[in-house]
């Protein structure tokens, strides 16, 4: 595949806003995959990225390592990963 054509590919994927690694603050109440509630205003970890950034995977300390997909627009990042 040439370059050109890669670099077009690549050039029309949509671009996330949020990085995995990034901290976040949600903006709703959000069910863990375990069923737990996570109240508005908690802050987590976002440890997947969803098709483009439409959803992203976000893990909070409280309760130990609870996971919750939460839509883009719940989510307000309060901290960027390093590169």
């Amino acid at each position: 595949m040439p370059i050109e054509l890669v670099y077009h590919v690549r050039k029309e994927e949509p671009a996330a806003v949020l990085r995995e690694l990034d901290e976040v603050r949600v903006l709703v109440d959000v069910i863990t995959l375990d069923g737990a509630t996570i109240r508005v205003g908690a802050e987590g970890t976002v440890v997947a990225v969803w098709n483009g950034g439409e959803a992203y995977e976000i893990e909070f300390p409280e309760p130990m390592g609870a996971l919750a997909t939460v839509e883009a627009a719940d989510l307000v990042r309060t901290g960027r990963a390093v590169p």
